[in-house]
This record gives structure tokens, C-alpha cells and sequence, in this order.
């Protein structure tokens, strides 16, 4: 098992640094531990306060008398090693360092000095200079970032701290469930192949979300993505990818940038899928949690406009999925249930003239025919239908049919079509706003089927 079990399950937690006053850190991250409803033991520690939040404090880790498996430390630098040598003794494992003021501003040594001093003590270093970490089974958010985390399965590995913590927000506003949010900033010490380890056993997880700066380790990074992407998708949002950006992201966490070349064509050998911004990550979070690996790449699109299905044709080519004819028995079926001015190619195109049941039918046919492996559903708003309308249709199809295939819809329109979207993502159905995003998503879970296949051969052949 890994050896970050007790990080993400403890027994007992301190926060080191507590405070009574609300617009402190300390006090932020403990009332986000407590509001959100951790179920094991929570000890404030502060050696002038006996009472934070209707709880005991503590003036020091040592002095208190349960099990503590995690101390999250928001005290001024220079106090640190003080916390982990009196952690350290009480027989603490894990070391959540908030506090900032280390490599990131070039004070490299009292970095290096705090990890040799956890590691005298059998201790891991989670940081330094993060917002902390959240893992909802256990309901444990231990940040200063948004409280309302949505339970799911996606975990979120971030290096940026305010980038991380917009983003928490972001997952709730985009109805995306997380198993577990992680600032690495410093990376110090456990970095993201040691998550990578623990989020491959996590039964919890099922995708994995990285924004990176840079890597201490690369050949164990890969080795770790490769493990892990034959069971569950790894996408890494890599930035510093200019001279530019990696001049910030040296800045911002000490980290270094590296060679792009270098970095894509090892998340290519581990099967890693890399996107180059925050809402391309986002869409491909919600198709490749919310759907089944298909077996195959033969999709089938549906549309009642023309010009969608022509980009969102375009969009799936530029990725490498090739429309085909679609099979013969479906067209069949088709012809039963739709006007003879319906275009049965593929894309299967039923015109502006559409009512939501050619979606309810169309759809409901392509689950059922085993020659399909994937669905991409397109709607541009008309007056003769309303766009939630057609989404309840895709949903009626999707439910009535209890076949589970990947599929991913535009709802292309004003406010009307926003909503609509809105609820086929309460529903666990990724909708997008244009074809082109609906399609890209939908080709990243082809790809990383392709992606699967090609290291289990390679794995394989090494054996």
C-alpha cells in the first residue's frame, strides 16, 4: 500500500498555527476541516489560545496525548523546523507545510534543512508554500480554498497555489466531482509520482488532473504514468512551456521548466494526455470521468445542422479519428423513423426541421447498435425545439437503454442553451458549448484508449 495512506485517511489531525482570528490562514483551514465535516480527531495547536472553535487547543503537538498521523503547518518560516522537531518526536508521519518563504524565494537551504529534519523523524513533507489538500471519501478538506468541494472521482495535483484554489471554485461551478484536490508547490518532498502511487490504488479515483511547472524526477515519473494510464487517465496541464512562462514558474515555485519537447514526448511514452490550457484540461475531465473506455473508435455524429457537423468533423480529423460510413442497420432503422431529406451519413444530419424525438430515437438507436463505440450529440438552438427539450431526450435515450457508451454533446445557443447544459452535467453528461470542444473532448478518450492498447504491448513485449 502507499505510503501516503495515512496523509489521505488520518485518524488524528493538528493544525499548527490555529487561530481565533477568521482572516488568518490557520484559522481558515481549520474551519474548512471542521465545517466540511472530518470525521476523525482535530486538534488546534497554538501555544496562547485554550479554545479555537469550540475545541481544545494545544500549545504544542507534543502535548497531545492521541494519535496525530498529520500536522498542517501555517506558521512564519523560521518557526518551522521548531514544529517538525516537536512533531517529529511525538511520533508524527505526515507534514502538510503551508507556510512559504523557502526555495520559491531562493531560501534553498532551510528548505533542504526541513526535509532532512522530517526525514530524521520518518516523516513526509507535503509543500512547503501550498494551500493545503482536500480528499472528500473521508471528508477531509484541510485548505484555505473553497469548503464545498463536490464528492466524485477526479484528483487534482496542482503546483500553483491561487491557480489551484480558483480552480477548486471552478469544479464546483462546472459540476465536476472530486475524490481529491493536492498543492504540491515546492515539491520538496512528495511530489507527483508519489500521488501518481497512491491515486493508482485509490479506489476513489478514476482520473487524474496535473498542473505542472516541472519535475524533480522525470524517469519516475514516467515509469509511475505508465503504470497508472493502463488503468486510469493522467492529464497534465504543462506550463512554463515559453522561455517566458518558464521564467515564472522559476519565480513562482523554484521550479524549472525544462525542454517542452522533452516533457511531451515522455507524457506520450506514459500515456499521459497534455492540453495546453485550464477549460481544454476541464473538458476532457468530464469525458473521461463520466464515460466508459469504448472498446473501438467508430463514432457516429448527430446533428440538425450541417455546419457543426462539418467542424465538429474537422475537429475529430485534426485528432486523428476518421468519420466512416455508419454501419448499414442502423441507417436501416433510421430510415424507419426519420423523413427521407434526413441525411444518413455520418454525419447522421436531421436538419433544422428536427423535434427533440429525432434526437430521442436517433440517439437511442446508436446505443443500441454494436457497431457504434461512441456518440457525439450537436444541437444548434432553432424555434422548433427548445434545447431542453433535446436534452432530456439524449438523457431519456441514455437512461431507457441502460447501455453505457461513451457520449459527449453541444448545446449551441444563447442563455437557453447554457442551461440545457447545465442539466445533462447534473446528469453526468458532458455537454459543451460548441461542437468543436464536444468533439476534442470526445477524441482525447479515443486517444487515450489508443494510448492504453500501445503500453500494454509495449509492456508485454518487454515481459
Amino acid at each position: 500500500m502507499s505510503s501516503l495512506k495515512d496523509l489521505f485517511n488520518p485518524s488524528g489531525i493538528a493544525v499548527v498555527g490555529a487561530s481565533k482570528d477568521p482572516t488568518k490562514i490557520g484559522h481558515l483551514v481549520l474551519r474548512n476541516i471542521v465545517e466540511y465535516g472530518f470525521k476523525g480527531r482535530v486538534y488546534p495547536v497554538n501555544p496562547t489560545a485554550t479554545e479555537i472553535l469550540g475545541l481544545k487547543s494545544y500549545p504544542a503537538v507534543s502535548t497531545i496525548s492521541d494519535k496525530v498521523d498529520v500536522i498542517v503547518v501555517s506558521v512564519p518560516n523560521v518557526k518551522v523546523l521548531d514544529v517538525i522537531d516537536d512533531a517529529g518526536k511525538a511520533g508524527v508521519k505526515h507534514a502538510v507545510v503551508i507556510t512559504s518563504g523557502f526555495k520559491e524565494i531562493g531560501n534553498v537551504e532551510l528548505e533542504n534543512e526541513l526535509v532532512q529534519r522530517a526525514r530524521k523523524y520518518g516523516m513526509r513533507v507535503l509543500g512547503p508554500n501550498i494551500f493545503g489538500y482536500v480528499y472528500t471519501p473521508v471528508r477531509l478538506n484541510a485548505t484555505f480554498g473553497p469548503r464545498d468541494v463536490i464528492p466524485g472521482n477526479v484528483a487534482f495535483i496542482t503546483q500553483s497555489g491561487a491557480l489551484g484554489i480558483a480552480l477548486m471554485g471552478s469544479t464546483i461551478q462546472e459540476g465536476i466531482g472530486i475524490s481529491a484536490i493536492v498543492s504540491v508547490g515546492n515539491k520538496a518532498d512528495i511530489d507527483d509520482a508519489d500521488l501518481l502511487e497512491f491515486f493508482d490504488e485509490d479506489p476513489n479515483t478514476s482520473v487524474v488532473l496535473i498542473y505542472m511547472e516541472g519535475v524533480n524526477n522525470g524517469r519516475r515519473f514516467v515509469e509511475v504514468a505508465s503504470k497508472i494510464s493502463m488503468r486510469k487517465p493522467v492529464i497534465v496541464i504543462k506550463s512554463g512551456r515559453t522561455e517566458a512562462g518558464a521564467r515564472a514558474a522559476a519565480s513562482h515555485t523554484g521550479s524549472l521548466a525544462g525542454n517542452i519537447l522533452i516533457y511531451e514526448t515522455a507524457f506520450r511514452q506514459s500515456g499521459v494526455l497534455s492540453v495546453k490550457s485550464v477549460e481544454e484540461a476541464f473538458d476532457f475531465v468530464k469525458t473521461l470521468s463520466w464515460n466508459p473506455v469504448p472498446t473501438g473508435d467508430r463514432v457516429v455524429v448527430i446533428t440538425n445542422g450541417g455546419g457543426a457537423g462539418v467542424q465538429a468533423s474537422d475537429t475529430l480529423a485534426d485528432d486523428g479519428i476518421f468519420l466512416e460510413k455508419p454501419p448499414q442497420d442502423f441507417v436501416e432503422e433510421l430510415r424507419k423513423v426519420l423523413p427521407p431529406f434526413a441525411s444518413l451519413a455520418n454525419p447522421v444530419d436531421l436538419t433544422g426541421m428536427a423535434p427533440e424525438d429525432w434526437y430521442y430515437m436517433s440517439v437511442k438507436l446508436a446505443l443500441q447498435n454494436p457497431q457504434i463505440d461512441a456518440i457525439l450529440v450537436l444541437y444548434c438552438h432553432t424555434a422548433l425545439t427548445s434545447p431542453i427539450g433535446v436534452a432530456k431526450a439524449v438523457a431519456r435515450a441514455i437512461e431507457e437503454t441502460k447501455i453505457s457508451k461513451p457520449i459527449s454533446v453541444a448545446m449551441i445557443g444563447g442563455p437557453d442553451a447554457y442551461e440545457a447544459m447545465r442539466y445533462l452535467t447534473t446528469l453526468r453528461i458532458p455537454a459543451y458549448p460548441t461542437p468543436e470542444r464536444a468533439a476534442h473532448a470526445l477524441a482525447a478518450l479515443l486517444k487515450y484508449r489508443k494510448g492504453r492498447e500501445y503500453l500494454v504491448k509495449r509492456i508485454s513485449k518487454k515481459q
